[in-house]
């Protein structure tokens, strides 16, 4: 099969947009299947082009069997709402140009985030009837209301009617997890046979139990220290403000036993990492972006994972990819999200849950785990046990295709 795939973020992105795209991408080629990937110059999350690569109007690599094409749009860092919006329609209407003169695949896929991305996939079928499946990894307009972005509202107007339209032409269209699935078929209207859910996953080749890294705990100040670590982007839906009113709380208490361990980058860090200074917290450490090779061996390197977002309805409907990777390095999770990623890591047994955003909550939970490493071993193994050994990148490969190859038949009928 040809599979041409529009995504705004790829490979040596480590977000997890770029992180599954890529996954997917390396499998399906090991399989026989061709993919084409259709991106932009890699620069999350700080709009700041990736050292080796340009901004240019169009360019190609082949990475691990699959080829990248690489076009032009206006970047911006992950903040600043209108530039973002630039950024985004941006890439719409450059992928939109490129598409028309590329050969007709046999599917193509547009993910989310970002919308436009998708938009871009639209267009693509409108104009040259490219098979359309439609990847859905973010709710908007919602989610851009969740997290208080200052968006005119005639232009939210204008998204939602595009996002109707984006629903109305895919031919089908795949999500992540079953709360997705349940507010597309509920709020959205769309028929229940125009959907599947392809759950996130681990890659177990890079993701899998170890030992601490010594050199890393030394490099961060971490020896000796029970390390609760969030990794990922640092943006306005992460509700990391919390993290740092827990440090306040031990600080004041004298526990200088645990360190919150941020790693990433994004809208917000440096405004948390500001906070963080101004009120003297050494048991919060920023790393900033660090390689997707680094991440494994950080997050193996910590004694509890921290998955969060802000308290909101439209979160509880998430499935972070945090939880698989934490779950492929034997580490327990605090699950500060609600809904469908909450049942989830419970009725897998593997962390201990937490109101979104409740600094009392979050402290308690720390200080539970700290406080029992037996407790925490035994989530652990409960988080490998249960969830890596059922989630993974090959087995999410499999059911992806066998999708795309049915559609294909259809389609040909």
């Amino acid at each position: 099969m040809k599979i041409l795939f529009l995504t705004h973020y790829y490979t040596p992105e480590g977000n997890a947009p770029a992180t599954r795209v890529s996954a997917l991408s390396e499998r399906w080629v090991k399989m026989g299947h061709e993919v084409t990937i259709l991106t932009c110059a890699p620069n999350v999350p700080n709009g700041k082009v990736y050292e080796g690569y340009r901004n240019k109007w169009i360019t190609q690599e082949e990475i691990n069997g699959v080829k990248v094409i690489r076009i032009w749009t206006y970047i911006a860092a992950n903040k600043h709402t209108i530039r973002r919006i630039l950024n985004y329609t941006s890439y719409m209407w450059s992928a939109f140009f490129h598409g028309l003169f590329l050969p007709k695949p046999d599917i193509m896929i547009a993910t989310s985030p970002q919308f436009f991305c998708g938009w871009a996939g639209v267009l693509l079928h409108w104009f040259r009837r490219f098979p359309f499946v439609l990847e859905i990894r973010d709710i908007w307009p919602e989610s851009i209301a969740s997290v208080n972005a200052k968006v005119p509202p005639f232009l939210l107007r204008i998204v939602y009617w595009m996002e109707s339209a984006m629903y109305r032409t895919a031919m089908f269209i795949v999500t992540v997890g079953e709360g997705y699935k349940k507010k597309l078929i509920q709020d959205k209207r769309i028929p229940e046979n125009k959907l599947a859910v392809v759950m996130n996953g681990v890659d177990t080749e890079h993701y899998y139990p170890r030992p601490k890294d010594e050199t890393i705990l030394a490099r961060y100040g971490l020896n000796g220290k029970f390390v609760c670590s969030y990794i990922g982007t640092i943006g306005m839906a992460c509700g990391l403000k919390t993290v740092l009113d827990v440090a306040v709380k031990l600080k004041n208490q004298g526990d200088d036993t645990i360190r919150f361990l941020l790693v990433g980058d994004g809208a917000i860090r440096e405004e948390l990492e500001n906070e963080a200074n101004q009120k003297e917290l050494n048991n919060v450490i920023f790393t900033g972006r660090c390689s997707k090779d680094e991440i494994p061996a950080l997050l193996a390197s910590s004694d509890v994972s921290l998955v969060h977002l802000k308290k909101t309805d439209l979160f509880t409907t998430v499935m972070p990819s945090k939880i698989f990777e934490s779950a492929g390095c034997a580490r327990p999770i605090i699950i500060g999200v609600e809904g469908y990623a909450k049942d989830f890591v419970e009725n897998a047994k593997a962390g201990i849950a937490v109101e979104p955003e409740n600094v009392n909550d979050l402290l308690d939970a720390v200080l539970k785990l700290k406080d029992d490493p037996e407790l925490c071993q035994r989530l652990g193994m409960n988080c490998y046990n249960n969830i890596s050994s059922k989630y993974n990148r090959d087995q999410q490969a499999n059911d992806y295709i066998d999708i795309l190859e049915r559609l294909k038949s259809a389609n040909k009928r």
